[in-house]
């Protein structure tokens, strides 16, 4: 079972030999692809073999590219991830808009309750409680937007009144950051399983070539929140991302099984898929996890 999140910092040359990611720089290290779940490509000065990229795409480990600010900014996604994607995308077509409206209400009625849970260890309980209302609240589909109302509560609660996701600093960048990371994961996990992740049950975005990762994530996000607000960002640069990409190795359980967020995500997508096919949420197996 792949386990290791691999960054690649440094000016180097990626290439595969004998089941081996092999990397040359100021010194040869060799790494086995069958260990690797996800792999970060850091520096801009890094150069891949296409032996490599095609090994990495038939053993599903996430490839992670970074602009020049080590941020981000693409990822590596085959077109075929499974053997039978034609037969998974014909029955994702088939979901019915009730299906979709009712897997959606329930993914966000668990964000919020972790949202809820989160200001409640903070002490914040009035703001707890008031999430907790908009949860009985939630209709078909979120039509009245309770997940919005939640986020703007949430966010002030957090970081204050004043603060907004569009501001340009340090506590936006590491949430945009961390936030991409677990969006990568889904994403992988998507394509693994044969489904299209350009169609959402809820995003619908013709710009967003991952709106169904956007809506698997979302009972995931506050595991980033817990991060940035106890590391309290002045500035979020190269270390500061390194050590969020530990996040990725954080325990959670999922349906009783103690497990890595990676690993769990993997459950939970396939629990998501069984619930959307079989028509019946309570499939679905959450990560749950301490904040």
């Amino acid at each position: 079972m792949s386990w290791r999140t691999v960054v690649i910092a440094n000016r180097c040359k990626l290439d595969y030999e004998l089941g081996c990611m092999v990397v040359r720089g100021e010194s040869t290290k060799r790494l086995y692809l069958d260990e690797i779940a996800v792999l970060m490509i850091e520096s801009t000065a890094v150069a891949l073999t296409e032996y490599l990229i095609t090994e990495l795409v038939n053993r599903k480990i996430k490839v992670i590219f970074c602009d020049e600010k080590r941020n981000p900014c693409a990822e590596l996604v085959p077109y075929a991830g499974s053997h039978d994607s034609s037969r998974k995308i014909k029955i994702q077509m088939a979901w019915s808009d009730e299906l979709k409206s009712a897997v959606w209400m329930n993914i966000i009625a668990e964000k919020i309750a972790r949202q809820a849970s989160f200001l409640m260890k903070l002490g914040k309980e009035r703001e707890a409680e008031l999430l907790s209302r908009y949860i009985e609240e939630i209709e078909l589909g979120d039509v009245t937007n309770r997940e919005g109302h939640a986020a703007k509560v949430y966010f002030n609660a957090l970081f204050g009144m004043g603060f907004t996701r569009s501001f340009e600093c340090p506590i936006n960048s590491a949430l945009n950051y961390g936030y991409s990371l677990i969006l990568s994961v889904c994403n992988r996990e998507i394509s693994a399983n044969g489904y299209l992740n350009q169609i959402g049950i809820h995003h619908d975005n013709v710009f967003n070539a991952y709106n169904l990762g956007c809506d698997l994530m979302e009972p995931l996000r506050p595991l980033v929140d817990r991060l940035v607000v106890n590391e309290k960002y002045m500035e979020f640069g190269t270390e500061q991302k390194h050590g969020m990409i530990e996040l990725l190795n954080y325990d959670v359980v999922v349906d009783g099984s103690r497990q890595t967020l990676l690993n769990g995500i993997k459950i939970y997508v396939r629990s998501v898929f069984a619930a959307l096919n079989d028509g019946d949420t309570s499939l679905i197996r959450y990560c749950k996890y301490e904040l």
